[in-house]
């Protein structure tokens, strides 16, 4: 009895060092003081517990660096001042042109209001499914927190879709009071629309009665207490961006005038005007220019 005793401790000690291969490591604790962002992982293929990954890299991006976009600054700040005073405050959705200073704002918010235990968390729309979790985390926390979706838009079927609408509005549970939800996207809805699902619009009389599909868009991203749009810019707009990054890498005034043709050349074959690409040409052109002098 004593051999057999042996024999099935020995095989149990075997299953149990091949279940600790297999199933998936405990969360390791979130270092709250390492950063003022964070990343949500996911606990791996098994759907282990995920985690807060401080960021150790943040952008720096100050918010009077961005041009042409004050209202909306002033919008969306006022919005995130009342929230890191404990006011009430309504969750954010930016939409509208690519590259003009959506996820910029955020970023400098962030820097802005760090000091007063502003914290943000990047949440990727395949996570969002972890909203409950992610909440759950940071309830008790002293810091005040904006989680962050960049460019947000969804399928139909998506899961994330409807664990994001349940947060926003819906859900029995409601998010903690430490906890603001700001996205940004191109699409105003959120979600792709089909000219199929105007054809469902009814007319009774003088009424219109939108069709069930475009009402389920529409009602995702009315859920946001506060909508921010933001719009191309025209070609003067566009130059005093250009010309203000590259002012902030060292071009002097004269330079950054005799840089305008080549800035509105580099618009031309990128096909945009935006802010972003005013950036990556300020970057380049300083860049080259700079080398340049050194030779």
């Amino acid at each position: 009895m004593s051999a057999e005793r042996d024999k099935l401790a020995d095989f149990a000690e075997r299953l149990l060092a091949r279940l600790d291969a297999v199933l998936p490591a405990p969360p390791p604790p979130t270092n709250w003081s390492a950063s003022t962002a964070f990343r949500w992982r996911r606990g791996g293929a098994l759907g282990g517990p995920g985690w807060l990954e401080p960021v150790r890299h943040i952008h720096r991006i100050r918010l009077a660096d961005l041009r042409r976009v004050d209202a909306q600054i002033r919008k969306v700040e006022q919005n995130t001042r009342q929230f890191v005073e404990g006011r009430p405050a309504n969750n954010v959705l930016l939409t509208g042109a690519r590259g003009t200073g959506k996820s910029s704002i955020v970023k400098g918010l962030l820097n802005k209001y760090a000091r007063q235990e502003l914290r943000l968390i990047e949440v990727d729309k395949r996570e969002l499914v972890d909203l409950p979790a992610i909440t759950e985390l940071v309830a008790e926390r002293p810091e005040r927190f904006l989680l962050y979706c960049d460019d947000l838009s969804f399928e139909a079927a998506e899961p994330g879709y409807k664990t994001l609408k349940a947060a926003l509005d819906g859900s029995i549970a409601t998010a903690s009071d430490n906890l603001l939800i700001y996205a940004t996207s191109n699409r105003r809805h959120l979600m792709p629309e089909y000219m199929q699902e105007n054809l469902e619009t009814k007319y009774v009389g003088d009424e219109v009665h939108p069709g069930e599909a475009v009402e389920e868009k529409i009602s995702l991203s009315e859920r946001f207490g506060i909508w921010v749009s933001f719009y191309p810019f025209d070609q003067d707009e566009y130059l005093e961006i250009a010309t203000h990054w590259l002012k902030t890498f060292g071009c002097s005034e004269k330079n950054a005038k005799a840089a305008r043709e080549e800035a509105l050349q580099w618009a031309l074959l990128r096909g945009s005007r935006s802010g972003r690409v005013a950036h990556q040409f300020a970057r380049d052109w300083s860049g080259r220019n700079a080398a340049a002098k050194r030779s």
